[in-house]
């Protein structure tokens, strides 16, 4: 009779089980059935959008937005945010303008051969991305300042220096030794493309199948439980802020190097895109919930409406519009998430 009794529990379990893994499943991928079912229509309706050009140029518009996006994903997913993404970049990338750029204010260093030069060069971003992380987790950490109030200050303060250090002038003239990896091919995609993949590769393995990764999630999920299990959120969160300003700081230099230079407003409104693909991919502003599968469809689908509405000759703010309802929808759609979650829990 027991056995009996076990056996029908189990077979009534199983497909509930698979109903809440498959309800989960869905619920975690529905950015990628909307990217897909967005690409297929632009496809179907706009004439000559459905073209290897058009598809390259989508893939390299994703570049820089996903790159930032990954960062941004690592700390809300730990429960905080971090605004000074943008200005972080747009400091990292005049700097590398200014010492390695050869017009304008740039001082045309060159320091041993072309490969030590750009070695270098990626080196200062990531200091300088990695200063400006941790002067952030310093304040959040040990100060216990609120992420958003610290990382707005951030946001304006390092904005201030980069017009400060380029004095409101352009730098430009980037040598051929740093630009080659955002002006090249490999197999057919702009090398730039292979860089976000191999990004979102990393740190989506980093995520889900490292300890580190975990612990992330644990502290967004809930930060006191996460102590009292013996993880050190203080470090791990010094570690998390220090991790998107080198992200940042490389994202710069990836930009000054497509571009051949810095301006003083470099990525301005970048912010709002990487924030906006991160949402509608899935993440949730409360933490512990996120995977970086869905923040690559986020990205991929904001820069296929924007591709979509430049071919169609459409003015730009419509552009804003459409990401700001996608924004919405998916703060919404967290929300129902959320209580779906609490109901097949």
């Amino acid at each position: 009779m027991a056995l009996t009794a076990i056996f029908s529990r189990n077979e009534g379990a199983a497909p509930g089980a698979r109903r809440r893994a498959l309800l989960e499943f869905t619920l975690d991928n529905l950015v990628w059935v909307v990217f897909v079912i967005a690409f297929a229509a632009f496809s179907l309706t706009i004439p000559n959008f459905f073209q290897v050009s058009i598809l390259l140029n989508i893939l390299e518009q994703s570049t820089f937005i996903g790159i930032l996006a990954v960062g941004l994903t690592l700390v809300v997913i730990c429960g905080e945010m971090d605004l000074s993404i943008e200005s972080t970049m747009a400091l990292s990338a005049m700097a590398s303008a200014l010492l390695f750029g050869s017009n304008g204010a740039g001082l045309g260093l060159v320091i041993g051969n072309g490969f030590t030069t750009a070695l270098l060069s990626i080196l200062l971003a990531l200091v300088i991305g990695g200063v400006v992380g941790f002067i952030n987790a310093w304040l959040i950490v040990v100060w216990r300042i609120n992420s958003f109030i610290v990382t707005l200050a951030s946001f304006l303060w390092v904005r201030g220096l980069v017009v400060a250090l380029s004095g409101g002038r352009s730098v430009y003239g980037m040598p051929d030794d740093i630009r080659w990896v955002a002006v090249n091919s490999f197999l057919g995609f702009p090398v730039l493309a292979w860089i976000t993949g191999l990004t979102f590769l990393v740190f989506g393995i980093m995520l889900a199948k490292t300890p580190f990764g975990r612990h992330i999630i644990m502290v967004g999920g809930n930060a006191v439980a996460a102590y009292r299990a013996g993880i050190p959120v203080r470090r791990l969160m010094i570690i998390v802020f220090m991790l998107t300003g080198m992200i940042a700081g490389f994202t710069g230099w990836l930009l000054a190097a497509r571009t051949s230079g810095a301006t003083a407003n470099l990525g301005t409104g970048m912010l709002f895109e990487v924030f906006a693909a991160v949402v509608i991919g899935g993440v949730s502003l409360k933490g512990g919930v996120g995977r970086l599968s869905g923040v690559i469809a986020g990205v991929l689908l904001l820069s296929s409406i924007s591709t979509a509405i430049n071919v169609m000759g459409m003015p730009p703010h419509y552009t804003q519009i459409i990401r700001g309802g996608l924004v919405l929808a998916a703060i919404l759609l967290d929300t129902v998430k959320t209580s779906l979650r609490r109901q097949i829990a």
